[in-house]
């Protein structure tokens, strides 16, 4: 499996009530048709700095504030950006010319989203806990069990659940990641995740979600996987 087959195959997916950020954009809150080709180029650099990556960490499906418009699983478009206070822009792909897709001038966004990027405060837990333990340049892959946005009809700034014929189709491509990068130890981020890989067969850890309250619990969770503390 090469980096370009790979992409090539998250690109050729199609699905109502799915948003695939390597093939589509969305004239209300993307900059244009060349959205889609700047979040293919962001990944293909991510997964090409990750070589030689030890570690998948996987949560369950994209979000509208992160992957959707950086291209990148559980990173958000302010980090890529260099507009996060914490997490260094260089930690997720290196010396790269960094662009947004989303569009400045949508209604949709408010202020600091059209200033700044979208951002999501789950990818702020992981990034900083994982370059605590400098891990995020460049020894881990994020990844997502079903890669694509799901989102409620009629919204597409919003998060649905991935369902069961979702999550169907989305193991194969994390199947395919792993061939892509053969070795990786695999940690589930939540309980969903891990429900979902064991279920599939897949071998994993787990470490709680940060969302909700478990920030501090993913990040002792980590400290323990990686082998340091806080």
């Amino acid at each position: 499996m090469e980096i370009n087959t790979f992409l090539e195959k998250l690109q050729s997916y199609q699905s109502p009530l799915v948003f695939n950020p390597w093939r589509e954009y969305d004239t209300s809150c993307d900059i244009g048709a060349e959205a889609p080709v700047i979040r293919s180029a962001n990944l293909r650099r991510y997964l090409e700095l990750r070589q030689n990556a030890h570690y998948l960490f996987i949560a369950e499906a994209l979000g509208y504030q992160g992957g959707h418009f950086s291209g990148i699983a559980i990173t958000s478009e302010r980090i890529i950006l260099g507009n996060h206070p914490d997490v260094e822009q260089k930690s997720v792909l290196g010396e790269w010319d960094y662009r947004r897709t989303s569009d400045a001038q949508s209604p949709l966004l408010n202020n600091t989203q059209k200033l700044k990027g979208f951002n999501e405060p789950t990818d702020t837990v992981v990034w900083n806990a994982l370059n605590r333990h400098g891990l995020a340049s460049f020894d881990v892959i994020l990844w997502n069990i079903f890669p694509f946005h799901p989102y409620k009809e009629g919204k597409l700034l919003t998060n649905r659940t991935p369902t069961t014929s979702e999550l169907d189709v989305g193991i194969e491509y994390a199947k395919m990641l792993l061939e892509l990068r053969p070795g990786m130890r695999i940690v589930a981020i939540g309980q969903k995740a891990q429900a979902t890989l064991t279920r599939y067969g897949v071998d994993c850890m787990a470490v709680p979600h940060p969302s909700m309250g478990g920030a501090n619990r993913f990040k002792a969770a980590v400290a323990e996987l990686l082998g340091g503390g806080e």
